[in-house]
C-alpha cells in the first residue's frame, strides 16, 4: 500500500498524550492543526497504566500505551532458541554489543538491530536476551582485553543489570506500524526502533523530529545514576548507536532550531535531509500580560523536573532578594509523576537559603498566560532545551526573560531579553537584579519580543510547515521493493570464545 501524506502515525516517548509539558503542546498543537489528517499515536510509556492527561482530537484515530516496563506487548513466544537458530542469534548479539563497546571493530549496529527486530517481531526476543548463552556472551565481551570495561571487574549483578534495561529498551522493536503510514518520531532514541523497523521490512517513511537532544540528555543522566561503569558504558553505547543510527536512516528530519541542525550533522545526518522548522505559539492565545504585579516577581513556567535545574533558579533568587527584599518567585508547573523527591529538594534547598517564605510551588495552571502574566520577569533556567514554548509564550505576552543559553534559546530570543550561562546563579541573579531596576527596559523588551513571535514563530508557520513535508514523504518515497532474505553469518569474532564455568555460581571470567 503506498504511503499517505493523511496518515500519520506520531512515535512519542514519555510524552503526549499522557503527560504535560513543551513536547506534549507541540504535538497536541500539531494534531489539532491538521484536522484533514488522521493520526495515530503510538505512546511508549513506563508502565502502560499513565493515565490519557490529554483531551484527544476527533482525527485521533487510534492511540496505544506501549510500556516499556509493564507487560509485554505483541506475541510472546517463549520456546528457547536451538541449533542453528540460537547460534545465529549470539553471533548477531555479540556483533551488537561489540558495536556499543567497542566502535572501531568495524560490527555494524544497524545490521545486528535488524536482526534482533525479527526476533522481536515474533515475540522471540526478551526470552533470548535472557537466556544464559546471552548473558555468558556479555561478560565474555565485557572481559576482552582491549575494552576498558576489562578494569570495572564486571560482575554477574552488572549482567542482569545490563541485560534488564537493554531488553526493556529494545521491545519497541516489537511495535508495529501501518504500511499506508508516515511514521513521525518526535525524539530521537526509543521512539525511533519501531519507524526503523517499519522502513526497512516495509518501506514505511520515516520522519524525525528532535526538540531536546536526546543523546545528550542520556549522558546528563547517567551522571548521577547509580549503575556501575560496565553497565553505563554499554546503555550509553547503545543510545550513541540508535542515535546515530536514526540521523543516518531517517527519511528527513526536521530539528526546531539550528542548534539541533548542528548537533544532527555532527552526529551523521547528511545535511541535504535535514530541514529546520520553528516552533510556534498563536499570539491571539497569548495576547499582551498587561501591567506587571504590584510586587516584584519572577515566574517560571514548566514541569518540575532536574532538566529544568531549578536549584540554580532558586539559588540566583535568593541573591537577589539580598538586594531586592520584597522580589518573590512563582514556580508554575506540575511534579511528573517520579519527580516528587526532586520537588522535596528543592523545598529543602530554599528553606537552606533562607527563602522559602518569598517561594511558591503553583501547581499546573489551566490558563498558562497567567503564568507569565504574574512575573515580571519570566525565567528559564534549563540545561537542555530544543525550542522552548515556555520563552516563545512567554515573549508572546510580552514579558521580558532571563534565560540559559541552552539549545535554540538564543535563535529564540534574540536581542529582545537576556541569556546566561546555565548553571551560574550568580550571573543570572545579575542580569535579573539589572532588569528589575530598569522599568523602562523591562518594557521595551516585552514589546520587542512580542514582535519577534509574530514575525517569525507562530502557529500556523509551523503546522503548514509540517502539512507540506508529510505530503513530500508521502509522494517522493518509491514503492518498497522486496526485502532480500538475511544473509547468513560467515565470519566469526576473532577472539576465542571462553565459557566462564563458575557463572552460574556467581564467578566472572578469567
Amino acid at each position: 500500500m503506498p504511503s499517505s501524506g493523511r496518515h500519520v502515525t506520531m512515535l512519542t516517548e514519555g510524552t503526549y498524550p499522557h503527560v504535560h509539558g513543551g513536547v506534549s503542546t507541540w504535538c497536541d498543537q500539531l494534531v489539532r492543526g491538521m484536522p484533514e489528517v488522521d493520526f495515530e499515536i503510538l505512546a511508549l510509556t513506563g508502565s502502560g497504566r499513565e493515565p490519557v492527561t490529554w483531551e484527544l482530537p476527533p482525527n485521533i484515530t487510534r492511540h496505544t500505551a506501549f510500556p516499556l516496563w509493564g507487560p509485554q506487548q505483541g506475541p510472546a513466544v517463549r520456546r528457547a532458541l536451538r541449533g542453528r537458530e540460537r547460534r545465529r542469534f549470539l553471533d548477531t548479539y555479540e556483533r551488537l554489543l561489540l558495536a556499543l563497546l567497542d566502535p572501531g571493530a568495524g560490527c555494524d549496529f544497524g545490521t545486528s538491530l535488524y536482526e534482533l527486530a525479527e526476533l522481536a517481531r515474533q515475540g522471540r526476543l526478551t526470552t533470548a536476551l535472557r537466556s544464559e548463552p546471552a548473558l555468558r556472551s556479555l561478560m565474555w565481551i565485557w572481559t576482552m582485553p582491549h575494552l576498558p570495561t576489562l578494569a570495572a571487574r564486571p560482575t554477574v549483578h552488572d549482567a542482569l543489570t545490563a541485560t534488564d534495561l537493554l531488553e526493556h529498551a529494545l521491545r519497541p522493536l516489537a511495535a508495529r506500524i501501518a504500511t499506508g503510514s508516515v511514521a513521525h518520531a518526535v525524539s530521537s532514541g526509543l521512539a525511533t526502533l519501531p519507524a526503523l523497523a517499519a522502513q526497512h521490512f516495509e518501506g514505511v517513511p520515516f520522519l524525525l523530529t528532535e526538540h531536546g537532544i536526546y543523546l545528550r540528555e542520556r549522558y546528563l543522566g547517567y551522571r548521577t545514576d547509580a549503575q556501575r561503569w560496565p553497565v553505563k558504558a554499554l546503555m550509553l553505547g547503545f543510545y550513541r548507536e540508535l542515535n546515530t543510527l536514526g540521523y543516518r536512516k531517517a527519511d528527513l528530519i526536521t530539528p526546531c532550531n539550528q542548534y539541533n541542525r548542528r548537533w544532527e550533522e555532527r552526529g551523521g545526518a547528511p545535511a541535504d535531509r535535514i530541514r529546520t522548522v520553528y516552533n510556534g505559539v498563536d499570539p491571539a492565545l497569548f495576547p499582551e500580560a498587561g501591567p506587571e504585579p504590584e510586587t516584584p516577581t519572577l515566574s517560571w513556567c514548566g514541569r518540575v523536573d532536574p532538566i529544568k535545574d531549578l536549584e540554580t533558579l532558586i539559588r540566583a533568587y535568593a541573591i537577589s532578594r539580598a538586594e531586592l527584599p520584597e522580589l518573590r518567585l512563582r514556580l508554575f508547573g506540575p511534579v511528573p509523576a517520579g519527580n516528587e523527591d526532586y520537588r522535596t529538594r528543592l523545598e529543602k534547598l530554599a528553606a537552606e537559603l533562607g527563602v522559602a517564605d518569598g517561594i511558591t510551588f503553583e501547581g499546573r495552571v489551566s490558563e498558562v498566560p497567567r503564568a507569565y502574566a504574574a512575573g515580571s520577569v519570566v525565567m528559564l533556567s534549563s540545561i537542555s532545551e530544543g525550542f522552548p514554548f515556555s520563552l516563545i509564550e512567554a515573549m508572546s505576552c510580552g514579558r521580558a526573560t532571563v534565560s540559559t543559553d541552552v539549545g535554540g534559546v538564543r535563535e529564540a530570543v534574540g536581542d529582545t531579553g537576556i541569556v546566561v550561562p546555565p548553571r551560574e546563579p550568580a550571573v543570572m541573579a545579575a542580569a535579573v537584579t539589572e532588569l528589575l531596576r530598569d522599568g523602562a527596559r523591562r518594557a521595551e523588551l516585552g514589546r520587542l519580543a512580542r514582535q519577534r513571535v509574530i514575525d517569525r514563530f507562530t502557529l500556523n508557520r509551523s503546522v503548514d510547515g509540517f502539512r507540506r513535508i508529510y505530503r513530500e514523504l508521502a509522494g517522493e518515497r518509491p514503492a518498497p521493493s522486496p526485502r532480500p532474505a538475511p544473509k547468513a553469518w560467515t565470519i566469526r569474532i576473532p577472539a576465542p570464545r571462553r565459557t566462564p564455568t563458575a557463572l552460574v555460581a556467581g564467578g566472572t571470567p578469567a
